[in-house]
């Protein structure tokens, strides 16, 4: 039974508890309306609808009460579905966490509430929309406004618990040029399959101005996002369809497949990192000239990425897993020398698995070389 005292500064809170559906519904029926995406078309539209925001999200998505749950995280835990779908329906931040990390979402799927993350998971797409509309004229108007650039950042993994796994972590160099309120990234990082790193030679293109074609026959609109696979001489929207409604058959396979696995939370620990500049084999500062720019490199050191897991009911643990992979590995030894052979030898592999099993890879110290620019 729920302490009603713990709620009673916050109408929401305590309509929620006690499960008082029509002052729920009149609370919210008084906030003021957002604007809709297309109403939103200047910078100055854009900063007047974020301000309101931020008002209605001072009573929706409050979180000073036990345990720093917000409406929707206490709708979970008090397993309340209809109250689930009035909160959605009203545009509340699904993402926001709890004391210990998780979201309302992460927090259904976990206590297999699953009428719950399916009434999430349907207005999620819709809102994030909304949002990403709502801010767009004025990420425009900002990147139009900071001096045109060019930079590379190149990144790699180091471990004192795994020397060798630089190897298999993933590692590449990201090229960013900005002009007016356009940008482009060029890398080749693309996935992995096992401990393969897939590489894609790829470009991803912002257009904050928008695109037309000089015939006429194209046109794309500011804020578009495009993907170019130059391997394959493939172009993709990535924003295609973003805005759409999804359908009730996309919304339950979209939830079957998050209950399939366990939670994860990355965490960053930057209160260590430290830059030191990155010497040659002579002792002296490396610098390096990008473009017509003269940088100088330096190291990131000391900078912690950590894991938090929890487990889905009916999910192996992290353990049942890497237990089962290491049985098909004994099993079909002349597949794993194909998979694995260019990558580790079998003296590492046999390293690594008892690393993961002891569970202390759930952290590494990350390295990155960063070109600071100077006019």
């Amino acid at each position: 039974m729920e302490d009603f005292t713990n709620y009673i500064h916050n109408q929401i809170h305590l309509a929620v508890v006690r499960r008082d559906y029509a002052s729920l519904r009149r609370i919210i029926s008084a906030l003021p309306r957002l604007p809709k995406s297309g109403e939103i078309t200047t910078e100055v539209d854009s900063v007047a609808a974020e301000t309101q925001v931020d008002a209605i999200s001072a009573s929706i998505d409050r979180r000073d009460v036990p345990g720093r749950e917000t409406p929707l995280n206490l709708v979970v835990r008090l397993r309340d579905t209809i109250s689930a779908e009035i909160l959605m329906a009203s545009g509340v931040d699904w993402s926001l966490q709890n004391e210990n990390g998780w979201s309302a979402l992460q927090e259904a799927v976990c206590t297999r509430e699953d009428g719950i993350a399916t009434t999430i998971a349907r207005h999620y797409q819709p809102l994030a929309w909304e949002k990403w509309c709502r801010r767009l004229p004025r990420i425009v108007a900002s990147a139009g406004r900071i001096r045109d650039f060019y930079m590379e950042i190149t990144f790699h993994f180091e471990s004192y618990v795994i020397p060798f796994i630089g190897r298999i972590a993933p590692s590449d160099t990201y090229r960013i040029l900005k002009r007016g309120s356009n940008l482009r990234a060029d890398m080749t990082l693309a996935g992995f399959d096992g401990f393969h790193i897939q590489r894609s030679d790829q470009t991803f293109l912002f257009l904050g101005e928008g695109y037309s074609s000089y015939d006429g026959n194209m046109a794309l609109p500011p804020g578009s996002l495009l993907v170019l696979a130059h391997k394959e001489k493939e172009i993709t929207n990535a924003l295609e369809g973003a805005g759409a409604q999804p359908t009730e058959a996309e919304v339950a396979h979209e939830v079957a497949l998050m209950s399939q696995t366990n939670m994860y939370r990355p965490g960053i620990d930057v209160t260590q990192a430290e830059l030191i500049p990155h010497l040659n084999w002579r002792r002296h500062e490396r610098n390096e000239m990008v473009g017509s720019w003269k940088g100088k490199v330096y190291d990131m050191l000391n900078v912690m990425v950590s894991v938090k897991s929890r487990r889905v009911p009916g999910v192996m643990t992290d353990e049942e897993l890497f237990a089962s992979e290491s049985e098909e590995r004994m099993v079909s030894s002349g597949d794993n020398d194909e998979d694995y052979g260019d990558v580790l030898t079998a003296e590492e592999m046999s390293q690594l698995d008892s690393s993961l099993r002891m569970g202390s890879s759930d952290s590494f110290r990350k390295k990155k070389s960063l070109v600071l620019l100077k006019a």
